[in-house]
């Protein structure tokens, strides 16, 4: 009883609304002119000029007044929607720290929807007792419709990434998490009637997904569903491997055998370029290709020999060139992401500086006179 007689009190004390006091004010105004026309007496036709003129600007005020009002609240809401769109945005598909573990790490993204920064692609990389380990994907569809299966493929990620041992149960976790998230869509699609389960209706779903995991001895490791296998770079842009990669997840089960593919190993001042295959398939108003390969090679050119690769150069020129060849037109949703081993060759951190965007080296070396 003691606590609903505080909550009654509280509510009558609440503030008032701010529009509200507005709507009353402007009220009052209108009414004190209407009074003031209304009560004058009559004047001279020199008078009854300069009256009506008053009361025409008082007017001309109070709808002023009003109309500001009308514009402005809609643009705060908006504003403040905004913020609160681009916060959730950031907690799913958080920013990547410039460095974890002895590897700088940069990244650019692109979303098909207006607004919004994040849509049907995804990647992460986490700090984990068995190395650090990356994911990047492609929900099938782009914008704000594919933001559910990214929720789902991320949150799943972030927690096997910590407790799986191999990179093969990181994998069926993902799948066991996007398997779900299909069934929850059959559910809400076609609610079952009979007490069964309705058919599948969306087998056309799926999500690539690549799993990069980059041991405290540099090795890379390995497993593709379906995504684009990344570049190395370092002299020049060369696949990190062209093995056929597994179907995407969600179109078939996930073999028995899910070894790791090894790729070797990550030299320090070395990088590797991730992609989704938004950056392969953008093209121009002719219908051209973006070519990622020559805007890799010619981004790694302006680099001066010795200078390590910088990881937010590389992705900034990338990105760069991919608008300019659209035209700011994109037609999916793009995802770039580099990594740098700054480790030394046992796997410390002394033999490469670990600059955290590689700018400040290589300003140094293009400003820097020849010593020959």
């Amino acid at each position: 009883m003691i606590r609903t007689r505080a909550a009654g009190d509280a509510r009558a004390i609440a503030p008032v609304p701010r529009r509200v006091v507005e709507c009353v004010v402007l009220g009052l105004w209108l009414v004190l002119v209407v009074l003031w026309e209304l009560t004058c007496p009559l004047e001279e036709e020199g008078d009854g000029l300069v009256r009506r003129t008053v009361t025409c600007a008082a007017f001309l005020m109070a709808v002023g007044y009003l109309l500001t009002g009308v514009r402005r609240g809609p643009v705060r809401e908006l504003r403040e929607a905004r913020a609160v769109a681009r916060a959730t945005q950031d907690v799913l598909l958080r920013p990547l720290p410039p460095a974890i573990d002895g590897l700088t790490l940069a990244a650019r993204r692109l979303s098909v929807s207006h607004g919004a920064d994040v849509g049907g692609d995804l990647y992460e990389a986490v700090a984990t007792p068995y190395g650090v380990r990356i994911v990047i994907g492609d929900v099938r569809g782009h914008g704000l419709s594919a933001i559910g299966a990214v929720a789902a493929v991320l949150g799943s990620f972030r927690e096997a990434a910590h407790d799986e041992a191999g990179l093969d149960g990181v994998l069926r976790r993902l799948d066991r998490a996007y398997q779900r998230r299909l069934r929850d869509l059959v559910r809400q699609e076609h609610p079952a009637t009979d007490g069964r389960e309705p058919e599948n209706p969306a087998a056309e779903e799926f999500v690539t997904v690549l799993l990069l995991e980059i041991g405290a001895d540099s090795d890379v490791r390995a497993l593709n569903c379906g995504h684009p296998w990344p570049y190395r770079l370092g002299q020049g842009a060369v696949p990190l491997s062209t093995v056929e990669p597994l179907p995407p997840l969600g179109a078939f089960p996930l073999p028995d055998d899910l070894a790791p593919l090894v790729c070797g190993r990550l030299l320090p001042g070395e990088a590797l370029f991730l992609h989704t295959d938004g950056a392969e398939d953008a093209r121009d108003a002719a219908g051209r290709f973006f070519g990622l390969k020559d805007a890799l090679v010619r981004s790694l050119a302006g680099c001066p020999p010795g200078v390590p690769v910088s990881p937010a150069h590389v992705a900034r020129q990338v990105h760069t060139a991919l608008l300019r060849h659209t035209g700011g037109r994109i037609t999916d949703d793009v995802a770039l992401l580099v990594l740098r081993n700054d480790r030394g060759d046992r796997g410390d951190r002394t033999r490469v500086p670990a600059q955290q965007t590689g700018e400040p080296a290589l300003r140094r070396a293009r400003t820097e006179p020849s010593r020959r």
